[in-house]
């Protein structure tokens, strides 16, 4: 596959994963439950979809780039912005007061991500 297409499915898992977030914290922030949710099933699937094609279309992009070994920083706090994302979905069920804030950090985590992926600091 071309680089192009890797970065059309990286968009494309994140606006899954996006998706599935944003719905699983309105549905917690409006006082909402396991129980009371009725697209439980489709949301975990659209965050959990999201989150590994965002993890095999950024490895094939890494792959197309060259980096197959010694990733720089940029990628290893990448993947570590993936792990606390991928979390992300438990946070409004074990603790429903932090959804609203955590939908404001969620664009703030996106935006560090998107600048790591242009800019590519700490590559030494």
């Amino acid at each position: 596959m071309s680089l192009a297409a890797y970065k059309v499915l990286h968009i494309l898992g994140i606006l899954l994963t996006v998706v599935g977030l944003g719905a699983v914290c309105l549905h917690y922030a409006n006082g909402g439950n396991r129980e009371s949710n009725q697209n439980h099933g489709l949301v975990n699937a659209l965050h959990g979809v999201g989150l590994l094609i965002i993890l095999v279309s950024g490895f094939g992009m890494l792959a197309r780039l060259g980096l197959n070994s010694g990733f720089p920083l940029w990628i290893w706090i990448k993947l570590g912005l993936w792990v606390v994302v991928g979390a992300c979905a438990m946070v409004p069920k074990r603790s429903p007061q932090l959804t609203k804030p955590l939908l404001l950090i969620l664009p703030l985590l996106g935006t560090l991500g998107g600048y790591l992926a242009i800019y590519k600091p700490f590559s030494g």
